[in-house]
């Protein structure tokens, strides 16, 4: 049988994520130098680790050629899928928020809103359970720029610290949903492969609640 696979998202997950692996126990000298390669042995453990972009993470777990995956609550929202999610691991922290122009009240008049976002999903459900009908229009790169021209009334954004949105003369009106990191598990690979991987998912568990 192959190795047990785990999807990681590429950049700051995949590096927390090594750091709690490597608390476990698991050599992670190759994720450490892993030069260009994308499929990544962790000795000793019958384990492979796959880098991938967060909507493919989900992606390769949904379909059953990895195991399990970490991937952030932001794209679970966007994307759905079918899998289980597991853990809350507490890392990659940051929130869903809607944003105005400063000093505006994106809820004020009776006019249709329009709003501007990478996560058109996330904004129609949020304002469906407000039964409020609003007009969606994706952008792809700098969403701050919308209200700025006078594309939209606001923007469903992810926001860290806020400082972006006021160095553009914006602010959060309110907050949508918060965002971490979660584990996710292939609905298959949890009954076909339990003995495997229920020590897995309990380790990480276990390193995530003794450094909260």
């Amino acid at each position: 049988m192959r190795p047990i696979r785990i999807a990681l998202t590429k950049g700051r997950l995949e590096k927390d994520t090594v750091e709690v692996l490597e608390r476990i126990g698991y050599d992670c000298s190759q994720l450490r130098n892993k030069g260009r390669r994308l499929i990544l042995e962790i000795p000793g453990a019958n384990m492979e680790v796959v880098l991938a972009k967060a909507a493919d993470v989900i992606t390769y777990v949904e379909h059953g050629v990895c195991d399990m995956g970490v991937v952030g609550k932001d794209t679970i929202m966007e994307q759905g899928g079918s899998f289980f999610e597991v853990a809350d691991l507490g890392f990659g922290r940051c929130r869903f928020a809607l944003a105005v122009r400063k000093g505006t009240d994106f809820y004020s008049g009776y006019a249709e809103k329009t709003i501007a976002t990478k996560y058109p999903n996330v904004a129609r459900q949020f304002f469906a359970e407000k039964s409020m009908d609003i007009r969606i229009i994706k952008i792809e790169g700098s969403v701050e720029l919308a209200p700025l021209l006078g594309l939209s009334d606001g923007i469903v954004d992810i926001v860290e610290t806020g400082t972006t949105l006021k160095e553009n003369g914006l602010e959060v009106q309110e907050e949508v949903s918060p965002i971490s990191a979660r584990l996710i598990v292939n609905t298959a690979s949890m009954k076909l492969r339990k003995k495997e991987l229920e020590p897995v998912i309990a380790s990480i568990q276990k390193a995530i609640a003794e450094k909260a």
